[in-house]
């Protein structure tokens, strides 16, 4: 967003005084509700860009311009007119709200997007699982696949059944430490321990993940964290399956 944030700014600024003056020499041959159709046009094209400041810039701009160039007496801040007032007033709330329902669809495109990911994480280590590929292997992609999905700095893999009193990633997506849950949401993972996570198939420990997130507050959601834990379960069922048929390796 960073790359074009600073343009569209400066062009949710520029471009309603453009389309107004523009809008200048016809201004007596149409009516003003027309015009202000034209700069609800012209909100909506920086509100798509999901930056609620340009949308909200844009809003006001559309309203002061409208005012100055549309309105009577022509080249003044001043209404005489009520209507104009409430066009101009109508054309800023709703600039305003047209620029939240961007940003909501944006933000639900994103979810969309960012769910489908994880879902494609999950199949892949379910094909990598049915397909037979090695252990070492499967690892290493779950290892990238938490990184990626719960935000956070670094995963490593320890086999073995031993658990420690380190805070863990619980298999209802819940984290605790000892008794307590933390409320992950508003607090973040711990950053001072590693994160537990058990890796187990048909109740059975095979090993865990730990988990850090030492450098930044990372707040996975619990939807994310129940990701978390079926990819974890991806490698246990793999564990298991590589003990049964070479169950003295």
């Amino acid at each position: 967003m960073e790359s074009y944030r600073t343009p569209v700014l400066i062009g949710s600024l520029l471009a309603p005084p453009a389309v107004c003056a523009l809008l200048t020499p016809f201004r007596s041959h149409f009516d003003n509700a027309n015009a202000a159709l034209v700069l609800v046009v012209v909100i909506v094209a920086v509100a798509v860009f999901g930056i609620r400041v340009a949308g909200v810039l844009a809003a006001v701009s559309s309203a002061v311009w409208f005012d100055f160039f549309l309105t009577v007496p022509y080249n003044s801040f001043r209404i005489d007119s009520s209507n104009d007032v409430e066009q101009a007033v109508l054309l800023m709330v709703i600039g305003v709200a047209v620029t939240q329902i961007a940003i909501w669809g944006r933000r639900q495109q994103a979810n969309a997007s960012r769910r489908r990911g994880y879902l494609d994480g999950v199949i892949t280590t379910s094909q990598a699982v049915a397909t037979g590929a090695s252990a070492d292997d499967l690892i290493e992609q779950v290892r990238a696949e938490l990184t990626a999905v719960l935000g956070i700095d670094g995963v490593k893999f320890v086999a073995g059944s031993k658990q420690t009193e380190a805070p863990r990633l619980n298999p209802d997506g819940t984290v605790t430490r000892g008794q307590h849950v933390l409320k992950v949401e508003r607090d973040g993972l711990p950053t001072n321990a590693e994160i537990e996570l058990i890796v187990q198939h048909a109740g059975a420990t095979r090993g865990r993940f730990l988990l850090t997130a030492a450098s930044r507050i990372a707040r996975p959601d619990l939807e994310q964290r129940l990701v978390a834990v079926a990819l974890a379960d991806q490698v246990g069922a793999a564990l298991s399956t590589q003990e049964a048929i070479h169950p003295h390796v």
